[in-house]
């Protein structure tokens, strides 16, 4: 495998990154490019792989100025040092690009010795650059997580102190983040808070009931309904948590603090004046203590408490929207509502990931004390931390998402696959599973685990789209999966995949209705000719030998019929035409309006052709009200002919069909060569006589 740090060398001249190649190449992998263009396209390609960017100014299609200002649109410039290279040293040539960003500068002719010194340098002060940012993020990240964990003990000890289990926090937590980001995605009133901001209002809302620490335990933890006077003991803990928070005095000017304060003093409050402690009404009270106001409530109604029980999700959601809880303002209700089965999936399967949480955490500690694993606390937090937010982004997403592992087999589904399919979220040997094999199918089963093996380490995802059957539905959805193989010296071991299933089958019949569309004459629902052509074609060339014949009709006379009785009439006689086509033929058979009053049939036969060509033609011929209509019909065989070419065939119904007409029409002709050779001699006949009619112009006198 190469080791080797990348460069990029970007130079017209192919000679200059001849001599830059052969400086560098001996500790380096050297790639070039010739102009702007193909330079833009490497970085993009490489990114952060390249060590460093060799850049010549003067280029065709882009110069070196293009490619910087380019870099920095992208922030490219942030992560990939680069060494400007050029003959040009003029003072405001150098500034320009040092305003631009470039690390250093190498003026032509090439010394070997500046060259490896410079790149040398320029990567090593990139490098360490690197190592201190990384050390820089490390340490704010601590920061933020001793910051969360503070506020999470804190906000733990006050509900141990209420007798609560301690889930009421994180449910307060996860709720006010998921109600604040689909409000801010739902409207831009909202836009002055900032990333940082959000932040503070999720963290800060573990706090909003600190104040309860100093509530009589006998209140709190009360059995029964509150007496009058016990109620509004109870309703001073917003306004001792508020009192607590801003008498921190050394941090009583801090973002979190101020935040928390608004939370902890105006969570009770009501968007219609009616809460407390202070009566404030609509957009008087922060939208980050109306935020944590509803999922304290919901939170509080589908959680068990001393004196009541659990109450399930919709009755939840229904008395919130019904005002039986309180006024909240309608812009936050109708994010409850489009929110509501998100909630739900989350609540649902949140106990689950705190007793694995927890498990995890044992594991983990054990094995440290007994120096198996080296892994930092730090890391297994920030690694729980990134599991509970892919978990919450999958859960907005609608997917059914899934691991599958072939030793031992077994089949992980995500939460939201899991209510979708009514299927456990872990299965085992699921080709033995009869709930899911009735799902999936043997042949899908066997068609998507095919081609996964097929796959290879360098190409391992695959797409197929196939049919599921549940909820007493067959629908089509896509599977988007990626094959897992472990590389070994002689060849790489498939371990399993991981994808996602999508629900496609609005949209693919949207698609089959435009392709209908597409392919069919609007007026009478048949076959159009280009569609009609490309199926005819597929048919003659897979099977050469079978015996086809072409017919092409139209209706006489009926543009009198249009002319007497209006195109709305002429339109219902060709409707009805179609419609005993329709009726005649067989699903194999091929039927199309081919123009005006003009259509094509295409069938297979095996015996004799003119029975079934008699029984056609009597069929079309009909009457619509006083019309009494008749065809003329031009057919041709395959058998006629040494290939089967369609547009052979077509000529030939087309020129049986001229016959007809010529000879008075209402009749129907099948093509043979004696019928093409009296057409030529017929129309020979009559170019003769024509020409023997011209009279020639007497020759003018000269004079």
């Amino acid at each position: 495998m190469n080791n080797k740090q990348k460069i990029l060398i970007v130079d017209d001249s192919e000679m200059n990154r001849s001599i830059l190649a052969d400086i560098l190449e001996d500790k380096y992998e050297i790639i070039e490019t010739e102009d702007g263009v193909e330079g833009v396209a490497a970085i993009q390609k490489y990114g952060t792989e390249l060590s460093v960017v060799l850049l010549d100014v003067v280029m065709p299609r882009m110069d070196g100025f293009g490619v910087l200002d380019l870099m920095n649109q992208h922030h490219w410039i942030d992560e990939i040092p680069v060494i400007m290279i050029s003959s040009e040293s003029a003072q405001t040539f150098v500034e320009r690009a040092y305003d631009m960003g470039v690390t250093d500068f190498i003026s032509r002719p090439f010394d070997a010795l500046i060259v490896r010194r410079r790149v040398i340098n320029t990567i090593l002060l990139y490098a360490k650059q690197k190592k201190l940012t990384d050390l820089l993020v490390t340490q704010l990240m601590e920061k933020e997580e001793r910051s969360n964990l503070m506020v999470d003990i804190l906000s733990h000890i006050v509900e141990f102190r209420n007798g609560e289990s301690g889930l009421h926090v994180i449910h307060v937590r996860m709720l006010t983040e998921l109600l604040l980001n689909h409000l801010l995605n739902k409207t831009d009133r909202y836009n002055h808070l900032s990333k940082e901001e959000q932040d503070m209002i999720s963290m800060a809302s573990a706090l909003h009931d600190i104040g309860k620490i100093s509530i009589d335990e006998a209140i709190l933890n009360k059995p029964g309904r509150l007496t009058d006077e016990e109620f509004e003991i109870m309703k001073t803990h917003s306004m001792i948590g508020a009192k607590m928070l801003s008498e921190t005095t050394p941090y009583k000017d801090d973002k979190l603090v101020q935040t928390a304060y608004e939370i902890c003093r105006w969570h009770h409050e009501r968007y219609d004046g009616s809460g407390y402690p202070d009566g404030l009404k609509g957009d008087d009270i922060p939208i980050s203590a109306q935020i944590v106001s509803m999922a304290d409530v919901y939170d509080a109604l589908t959680s068990e408490r001393v004196y009541k029980k659990a109450l399930p999700h919709e009755t939840a959601i229904q008395m919130i929207m019904d005002g039986k809880c309180g006024a909240f303002n309608p812009l936050l209700l109708e994010c409850l509502q489009e929110v509501s089965e998100t909630i739900r999936n989350t609540m649902a399967s949140d106990v689950a990931a705190l007793d694995r949480k927890r498990a995890t955490q044992n594991v983990a500690a054990e094995l440290l004390r007994n120096n198996q694993i080296s892994a930092s606390e730090r890391t297994l937090r920030l690694l729980e931390k990134e599991r509970e937010k892919y978990k919450f982004f999958a859960a907005l997403t609608k997917e059914i998402q899934f691991e599958y592992n072939i030793d031992p087999p077994t089949l992980t589904l995500n939460p939201w696959g899991t209510q979708k399919l009514g299927l456990d979220e872990i299965i085992m040997e699921p080709r033995q599973n009869p709930q899911f094999m009735a799902i999936m199918g043997e042949e899908t089963w066997n068609t998507v685990k095919q081609m996964l093996l097929n796959s290879t380490p360098e190409r391992p995802a695959i797409t197929y789209d196939c049919k599921l059957q549940y909820n007493g539905e067959l629908r089509w959805h896509r599977v988007i999966a990626r094959a897992i193989w472990q590389e070994e010296e002689e060849e790489p071991i498939f371990q399993g995949a991981i994808g996602k299933v999508l629900d496609i089958h609005d949209s693919k019949q949207r698609l089959a209705e435009l392709e209908r569309k597409a392919n069919h004459d609007s007026l009478t629902g048949l076959l159009n000719h280009a569609s009609a052509r490309k199926q005819i074609i597929e048919q003659l060339e897979g099977h050469p030998h079978e015996k086809y014949a072409l017919i092409i009709f139209d209706l006489d006379h009926f543009k009198n019929a249009n002319d007497t009785y209006g195109h709305i009439f002429g339109d219902e006689v060709l409707k009805m035409e179609a419609q005993k086509l329709k009726d005649s033929l067989r699903n194999e058979d091929i039927a199309a309006r081919i123009g005006g009053d003009e259509f094509l049939i295409f069938l297979k036969y095996t015996d004799e052709v003119e029975p079934i060509i008699d029984r056609l033609f009597n069929i079309l011929i009909g009457r619509l009200e006083d019309f009494e209509f008749t065809v003329s019909m031009g057919v041709a065989q395959t058998e006629a002919f040494d290939s089967n070419d369609y547009e052979t065939l077509f000529h030939a119904a087309d020129t049986a069909l001229y016959a007809i007409k010529r000879s008075g029409r209402g009749q129907y002709r099948i093509y043979s060569a004696d019928l093409a050779d009296t057409l030529a001699n017929t129309e020979a006949s009559a170019i003769t006589e024509i020409e023997s009619n011209i009279v020639e112009p007497q020759e003018l006198p000269n004079d």
